[in-house]
């Protein structure tokens, strides 16, 4: 890094496409979009706050053609249009960045790059530092003693020594190695065929584009034909590829000072594309609040103000002839807010089939449309094609404003008969979660009784038990009708209650519309594209297992003196206590000595038989979980695992796996990783691993600021050595192995709120030198003590925590006179903003990410997500472009002080990928 930045020029025309493409499809009420909006701004401040001794200028592409056109008639030919939702958001941008007092620079005839490249050309000659913020590769070409290069949106710093490993080459190389490439997206021709390790193979050899052709018949093979053929092209790109260092500018660099924010325009601008954070920034500076209506779309307002409309009952209408059902569609269109729920036939929703769907308009009032009831009592039931066919137009309409509960279960059902759902603006599912994640009730018959007093039947009554019990088809048609509609009449009722709420708690609206109900769509389609398993390796595996058990039986009868059953409490108490007289830990609440797994692992340091018996709950877990039941869990009409991934569980925001759960197989031991190995990418494919790296530690570094983590974090230290060398007062190549784990336990431990007595108990030292590490810890990262303190007391006096997004985690037991369940409490309030965070942060890159491969410009597919790890299978041929493209999303998902780092691995399997 430049030891002084004197000057930063901001490729804002680099950040504008990146920032359209990496955020979701942002808008405000008024429809207009402003994802790149905030992206840019909010790129632009991080670097205004990063470097607040600098001047920093912004530079954008002019619009029309530029001298390269004239050049090469063909060049950025192929590009398509800009996309008018993106082209509408650069006036705002340019609007913002002159209210925050920077100089704008936006030059006819040539690109950005040209003004940058001339600018920092003057800069050099006038010996300035300068910093070019960019995420283009091309301006590599630049970097020299005192140009640097830093893409602000993943953190990457190049200096010359960045250039050469970057790319195996020298700055002064670059535009000999964009040439002999070319740029598909620029239509800058190059060689065919030659890509990146082509390019530097022979600039290595060759030393230059000049050497390299005259040395031209020396080139075998395919490859070496191609260059012969296009060495008249090759000079053309290296003209096109060449950034222009003297374009005649009515601006000098000693003018790109940094003016004062007109504070007032930017309380303006920010209250118009509804940025509440900024806003809030700019009243606390000063600036006048704007009176204005409330920034609330249309059919939100109508939503919330059906409120005082509500009935008390539902008025039912069954649709049982096309006459009602065009009525009830024609209906269905024009309400403000149209509340729909299927019922289906309970099967996994892969294979689940529709029986009756329910339409509420208004509050007090639905429609019940059956399709597939069979109780011979039934009336006639409209054709189950015709009434699919005349909703898909309704359903796949994305101007009629829809709401339901559990968006992508119902994405599911309609994805069965082939209707895109589109158009869902809440889902009360989520909304509920979003308020309080705590509460373990998130149904329809929970929330609409807790919150406008609606009260559905249970399963029970609706259904009966025992061997009487009804399947729902079977239901008469008025109980059917009842329960149908009244559900969809619950939602509409509970849409306006629940986005009323979300609206003035905090920033939980925004939370809830931009990262889970975006969210809902993304996991869709992960669960659809499912993942691939070796079903014979898993039958091998099972089989290598049950050996494994019955040795470990043997062994354990061989310890024990009898035989016994390895899987009783009772058996195993007898066993250890009375026969091996083993000392006791811990008793049960009847004051029985406990077998439990926390006692067993701590017996184990001493004795063999409780090690055994781990070894062996561990090898039965995993065969009755995943080698015995994944092959069980393939879809037999895809062959594929479809796992379910629940946004309403985890109190952190963090998604689960079931049906089954793929996010708990062990990695850590052999047979895991075995397991693992099973799931496999089709012929053809390959699977992608991309894992962000100690996430939480960098989140940590983050919100509490504390300058020692956050210089080794942004440094790219060894975070643990760096511990380690404080704590221990050791220089960096002087920490040895052991303390390298002690300070990754002391990273962690702090992180999940352990004590020092636990801390001692996974060191394996006594407390008292347990606590000298984390007194030593403290002293060398006062920042984070400091922050623990402050989260605590906010806790205290708040009873909840937030993430970095504000995503709520309330703490019930906070004050709970049990000082267990109080400590467990403070421990959580430590952990969740970190943790929560995390799970925001991988959501932003999935929502992103799923964008970008929507567009199908190569052939994958998200396939799993396993906390801070998502899983791709991606075509052979596409590896390289999926890879760079996931990480640059994963690591742009958020703006923290210290980079994001993704670790991203490739291989035929799972384990192999991971």
């Amino acid at each position: 890094m430049l030891a002084d930045v004197q000057l930063i020029l901001v490729d804002g025309s680099s950040y504008l496409f990146r920032a359209f493409h990496a955020l979701p499809p942002l808008v405000n009420s008024k429809g207009q979009p402003t994802g790149a909006i905030k992206g840019v701004i909010n790129m632009i401040r991080s670097l205004v706050k990063q470097y607040p001794d600098s001047h920093i200028a912004v530079v954008f592409d002019a619009k029309g053609k530029t001298f390269r056109n004239d050049m090469y008639v063909e060049y950025k030919a192929n590009r398509p249009p800009m996309p008018d939702e993106l082209r509408s958001q650069i006036d705002p941008i340019h609007q913002i960045v002159k209210a925050m007092g920077l100089p704008l620079l936006v030059i006819d005839g040539v690109e950005a790059d040209d003004v940058i490249g001339t600018l920092a050309s003057q800069a050099v000659d006038a010996k300035i530092n300068t910093l070019i913020s960019t995420g283009d590769k091309d301006l590599a070409q630049l970097v020299n003693d005192r140009v640097c290069l830093l893409n602000t949106m993943t953190n990457e710093f190049l200096d010359i020594e960045g250039v050469n490993k970057k790319f195996g080459l020298p700055p002064e190389t670059i535009v000999e190695y964009l040439a002999l490439m070319g740029d598909k997206a620029d239509n800058i021709p190059g060689v065919p065929g030659v890509g990146p390790k082509t390019a530097v193979k022979w600039l290595q050899e060759y030393g230059s584009i000049e050497s390299l052709i005259a040395n031209a018949d020396t080139v075998k093979g395919k490859i070496g034909e191609r260059l012969r053929e296009n060495i008249e092209l090759i000079a053309l790109s290296q003209q096109l590829a060449t950034i222009k260092c003297d374009v005649p500018l009515d601006v000098t660099i000693d003018q790109l000072v940094h003016g004062e924010e007109d504070v007032d325009q930017l309380l303006n601008l920010y209250q118009d594309y509804e940025f509440k954070g900024w806003v809030k920034e700019a009243q606390d500076k000063g600036a006048a609040p704007v009176v204005s209506e409330k920034s609330e779309p249309q059919h939100e307002r109508e939503a919330t103000q059906a409120i005082d409309a509500l009935a008390d009952e539902t008025r039912v209408e069954t649709v049982l002839d096309e006459a009602a059902l065009l009525i009830c569609l024609t209906k269905a269109k024009s309400c403000p807010l149209l509340a729909i729920t299927v019922e289906s036939d309970g099967r996994p929703y892969m294979d689940a089939s529709i029986i009756a769907v329910s339409l509420s308009t208004e509050p007090g009032q639905a429609s019940y449309i059956p399709l597939a009831h069979n109780s011979l009592e039934f009336p006639e039931q409209l054709d189950r094609n015709m009434v699919i066919d005349r909703l898909r137009p309704l359903l796949e309409d994305a101007s009629v404003r829809k709401t339901t509960h559990d968006a992508k279960l119902l994405g599911h059902l309609f994805a069965n008969v082939n209707v895109q759902l589109r158009g869902v603006i809440f889902d009360t599912l989520t909304a509920s979660y979003v308020l309080n994640s705590v509460s373990s009730k998130h149904d329809l018959r929970a929330i609409a009784q807790q919150h406008v007093g609606v009260s559905l039947p249970t399963e029970d009554e609706l259904l009966g038990k025992g061997k009487g019990k009804l399947h729902y088809a079977q239901l008469d048609v008025d109980a059917a009708s009842q329960f149908g509609a009244r559900k969809a009449d619950a939602i509409l009722r509970l849409s306006a209650v629940l986005n009323r709420d979300l609206a003035t708690t905090g920033e939980l609206a925004g939370l809830y519309k931009y990262y889970e109900l975006a969210l809902s769509p993304v996991l869709q389609n992960m669960e659809r594209n499912g993942i691939s398993v070796d079903a014979d390796m898993l039958g091998k595996q099972s089989q290598a297992i049950g050996i494994r058990l019955i040795e470990l039986e043997r062994q354990a009868y061989e310890m024990a003196g009898e035989e016994f059953n390895l899987g009783s409490p009772k058996q195993l108490q007898t066993i250890f206590y009375e026969k091996l007289k083993l000392p006791v830990l811990k008793k049960t609440p009847k004051g029985q000595p406990s077998t439990a797994e926390p006692v067993l692992q701590e017996l184990a340091l001493e004795f063999e038989l409780p090690k055994l018996i781990i070894d062996h709950r561990g090898l039965s877990k995993l065969k009755s979980t995943y080698t015995d039941k994944l092959p069980l869990d393939l879809n037999p009409r895809t062959g594929r695992i479809h796992s379910s991934f629940q946004q309403a569980v985890a109190a952190t925001g963090r998604l689960s796996s079931t049906d089954p759960n793929l996010q708990n197989i062990p990695i850590r031991t052999e047979e895991g990783r075995k397991i693992r190995q099973a799931f496999i990418a089709q012929t053809g494919y390959k699977l992608v691993a991309a894992d962000y790296s100690q996430v939480e530690l960098r989140i940590m570094a983050h919100l509490s600021k504390d300058p020692g983590l956050l210089k080794a974090f942004s440094s790219a230290e060894d975070v643990h050595k760096a511990t380690a060398a404080d704590v221990f007062g050791v220089s960096v190549e002087e920490v040895t192995a052991q303390q390298r784990r002690s300070a990754k336990a002391i990273n962690f431990g702090l992180i999940y709120g352990m004590s020092a007595f636990g801390l001692a108990k996974q060191l394996g030292v006594d407390r008292a030198s347990a606590q000298h590490y984390v007194d030593l810890y403290f002293q060398k990262y006062p920042g984070v003590l400091s922050y623990m303190d402050q989260t605590q007391a906010f806790a205290d006096e708040h009873g909840y925590v937030e993430t970095l997004f504000g995503r709520r985690l309330y703490l019930p037991d906070i004050h709970a006179g049990n000082g267990m369940l109080r400590k467990a409490a403070q421990r959580t309030a430590i952990n969740a903003p970190m943790q929560g965070t995390a799970a925001d942060i991988i959501k932003q890159a999935m929502i992103d990410i799923d964008h970008w491969l929507a567009t199908k410009v190569l052939d994958a597919k998200m396939v799993l997500q396993v906390h801070d790890e998502l899983v791709f299978e991606v075509a052979q041929a596409d590896v390289d472009l999926l890879a760079e493209g996931v990480r640059f999303r994963m690591a742009s998902a958020a703006a923290l002080q210290v980079p994001l780092i993704v670790d991203i691995g490739v291989g035929d399997n799972w384990d192999e990928a991971h």
